[in-house]
């Protein structure tokens, strides 16, 4: 899955968290929310100078925040995790550890309790 597909797929499936999610279609989905993030960082600084909020980011975070927890607990799904454990996020430093040490692992072969696996029903398509 490609950088623009896995946008357009984070987006159409804003409020899905059942199924699974591929890596890159997490890591595109992350980068874009960091690039992003930068964007409307730097256009604040530009269009509002002096004022300590910055509008136009937290818009965006705004804007991203249900999709990027839809897409995260697609992604634990894929590893056959609830995804109930992003709450792991709520614990500093660690739950973030060990969220990133199981987003890069490789998700499980053949279907799961959360559906078929996504990378097959990529190429069947």
């Amino acid at each position: 899955m490609g950088f623009s597909e896995a946008i357009k797929s984070g987006f159409s499936h804003y409020v899905t968290f059942t199924g699974r999610a591929t890596r890159s279609e997490y890591w595109y989905w992350a980068l874009f929310t960091f690039l992003g993030g930068i964007l409307t960082s730097i256009l604040d600084l530009g269009l509002f100078p002096g004022v300590e909020l910055s509008p136009l980011n937290s818009l965006f975070s705004l804007f991203v925040l249900l999709p990027s927890l839809a897409v995260g607990a697609r992604r634990l799904h894929d590893l056959d995790k609830s995804g109930w454990w992003q709450l792991l996020l709520l614990v500093p430093l660690i739950g973030l550890i060990i969220l990133i040490y199981w987003f890069v692992q490789r998700g499980t072969e053949g279907p799961n309790r959360f559906g078929e696996e996504r990378l097959a029903q990529l190429q069947t398509a």
